[in-house]
């Protein structure tokens, strides 16, 4: 009995050993073939993510390639940036420079317009010393008259008066008739009196020599044509000059050489020739102190000379 127990147990084991290595076979087959598979779409996969990265790559180097020109381009802007800067910086000196140099220039004109002014000042205060010193004899003029025949006459007229433009101004109708170049008796005293006036302030060597001509001018109103109006102005201011070189023979042996004439027909009225009491103030005679020109135009030449060194 028991050597036959221990035969069975040994031809059972030699029928399960085949059965149980081909299941082992199968199965490594069967690993084997999954691995095989797995690696194969392991391939698959890394192919294509090696085409996607070689893609990457490629739009990355291309992206690196135009950030790099992007840069070339930059640094080279830069590089003018930084070469206009240069010029700037070089224009702003030069241009602080020129400004430096026009501060002081504009200083410079300043300290001649300051100078131009002052002699500009002195000039005018010279030149209104002049205009001065012909009011002055026309006032003398006038004051003599009235110290001798009072300041107005019986009806309250003024015998003489200083214009706005600084002549003396004689009323014709104290000297003349209406339409007349005769002097009125009533005249020939104040005519008197206004030869003995201009004898006196031609004494004064000082006054005459800045003295030219004494013009005596004559006056109408529009009434009348203007032919006319100028001979009767012409003879009235004539008549005028030989009463007082008539009346006083010094004057006229001293200073005749001083006097002048000339008539104005209706062409410098003072009033409307529209109404009567206008037209009476524009018949009148005129007495102008001409000063001569040498002197002013020795005090302008003076000083433009002078002004003229300031730029030399």
């Amino acid at each position: 009995m028991k050597i036959r127990r221990r035969n069975f147990k040994k031809q059972s084991e030699a029928e399960n050993f085949w059965p149980s290595f081909t299941d082992m076979i199968s199965t490594i087959a069967l690993v084997l073939f999954f691995l095989m598979l797995l690696a194969y779409i392991q391939n698959i996969i890394s192919g294509k993510n090696l085409e996607f990265a070689e893609r990457q790559v490629l739009d990355t180097q291309q992206r690196l390639e135009q950030a790099n020109a992007e840069i070339s381009q930059a640094e080279d802007n830069l590089r003018l940036i930084e070469d206009r800067l240069e010029e700037v910086k070089a224009e702003v000196e030069e241009g602080e420079i020129a400004l430096q140099l026009s501060e002081e220039q504009i200083e410079e004109q300043r300290e001649v317009i300051a100078e131009s002014n002052r002699e500009l000042g002195e000039l005018r205060t010279r030149l209104e010393s002049v205009a001065v010193l012909r009011l002055d004899v026309l006032e003398r003029v006038k004051n003599s008259i009235e110290a001798e025949l009072g300041s107005t006459t019986a009806d309250g007229d003024p015998l003489v008066s200083i214009a706005e433009n600084g002549n003396i101004v004689i009323n014709e109708g104290l000297v003349f008739d209406y339409n007349s170049a005769t002097v009125k008796a009533d005249g020939a005293e104040l005519l008197d009196q206004l030869a003995s006036a201009f004898e006196r302030v031609l004494d004064d060597r000082s006054t005459r020599n800045n003295i030219d001509a004494i013009s005596i001018q004559g006056h109408t109103d529009d009434t009348g044509s203007p032919e006319y109006n100028r001979d009767l102005s012409t003879r009235r201011a004539t008549s005028v000059v030989n009463h007082m070189m008539n009346a006083n023979q010094n004057l006229e042996r001293k200073y005749a050489d001083y006097f002048a004439a000339s008539g104005y027909s209706e062409f410098r009225p003072i009033a409307t020739n529209r109404t009567a009491a206008g037209r009476a103030q524009n018949r009148r005679i005129e007495i102008s102190i001409i000063l001569k020109d040498d002197q002013v135009q020795d005090i302008i030449e003076t000083y433009l000379e002078e002004s003229m060194d300031v730029f030399d």
